[in-house]
């Protein structure tokens, strides 16, 4: 007869044995946690897609071991590979990636201490996330979604995602943003990303992208050369206050 004792570990062995979670969730941390390896996924944070060499020397790794980070960076599917003629070019594997690394850099500065960004000024104002704004400035529009109702739970029990409100889907298509193209898209619509420098949540998902893109297009912002950094114009500025009622 078999006791108690033994049937529970008999229990957690079919666990350990079925799962292989606690392995792959392993294999992950060390992909990330090598420092050449963070410092690439790091820099393909801004959305842009680059090639091993660019990566090499971002990274300051030799190109000899270049191919072995990527490999093991594809491997746990945190970068994927467009093939271009004789051009090989890497970008994050998604958005739910950039979430992930945004997270982790929270967690790294993590401090009982009342929290001061230490984020350079340029990058802590505005930046791009993957496909989507971060920074103070995100973070603002964060907020204010919430407080004027243009963004609302969606309602799905332990659901972190928005929807957009009657009042935000006006809102939002008077500026022009084409709402149906963007609920088409195949993705998360709106969801709270927590923000790596003002450890507060910015508007993420499909949402998210559509709002720097309409950003970009109009001029509001600018891309900074070689950095994930965004320039806020004084157009911007002018329409933000004028459509969302925040001053940055």
């Amino acid at each position: 007869m078999v006791s108690r004792r033994q049937a529970r570990l008999i229990r957690i062995k079919e666990m350990k044995a079925t799962t292989g979670e606690d392995i792959l969730l392993s294999n992950l941390a060390q992909a990330i946690g090598e420092p050449a390896r963070t410092r690439m996924l790091l820099s393909l944070l801004d959305g842009h897609a680059r090639t091993s060499t660019e990566l090499a020397t971002l990274a300051d790794v030799a190109p000899s071991t270049t191919s072995a980070h990527l490999n093991r960076l594809k491997d746990a599917k945190l970068i994927r590979v467009v093939i271009q003629g004789r051009h090989r070019y890497y970008s994050l594997y998604g958005p739910e990636v950039a979430a992930v690394i945004e997270r982790l850099g929270v967690l790294s500065g993590r401090t009982t201490k009342r929290f001061v960004s230490k984020t350079p000024e340029e990058l802590r104002r505005a930046r791009s996330c993957y496909d989507h704004m971060a920074g103070a400035v995100a973070v603002a529009l964060h907020d204010q979604f919430l407080r004027e109702r243009w963004l609302v739970s969606d309602g799905g029990s332990g659901s972190d995602a928005y929807q957009l409100s009657d009042a935000g889907t006006q809102r939002l298509g008077r500026m022009g943003i084409d709402l149906k193209e963007v609920r088409s898209l195949r993705r998360r619509f709106a969801y709270p990303c927590l923000d790596w420098s003002e450890r507060r949540p910015h508007i993420a998902g499909a949402l998210g992208a559509a709002l720097l893109r309409h950003a970009a297009k109009k001029g509001w912002v600018v891309r900074e050369l070689d950095s994930r950094a965004l320039r806020l114009t004084r157009t911007g500025q002018k329409n933000i206050l004028e459509h969302f009622g925040i001053a940055v």
